[in-house]
């Protein structure tokens, strides 16, 4: 069983209804996300360049102290995070 208690919850009430936030009052703006899409990416391809196959007790893979895993893919990790922190603090000029 509902109570009800008599009182109208419309968008007339002031006091009840959440205002808006307008585009510059937000935190973060279109560009920094589609920057922070792109520092993902970065991360992920590092992470992706890094991924190889292991050595075993059975057979040694020189694979291991490849450039691409070794320097290559932690360098282009380590630049996407970098580059998250730049599209975190992004802030475009007014006009």
């Amino acid at each position: 069983m509902a109570i009800k208690t008599g009182r109208r919850h419309t968008a007339d009430n002031k006091g009840d209804a959440l205002e808006k936030e307008s585009e510059s009052q937000l935190p973060l703006m279109r560009h920094n996300f589609i920057l922070m899409a792109v520092a993902g990416a970065m991360i992920v391809l590092g992470f992706l360049l890094m991924v190889g196959g292991a050595s075993t007790m059975d057979s040694f893979n020189a694979d291991i102290f490849s450039t691409r895993r070794i320097v290559v893919g932690p360098a282009i990790a380590f630049l996407g995070f970098i580059f998250m922190g730049v599209g975190i603090m992004y802030s475009p000029k007014k006009k």
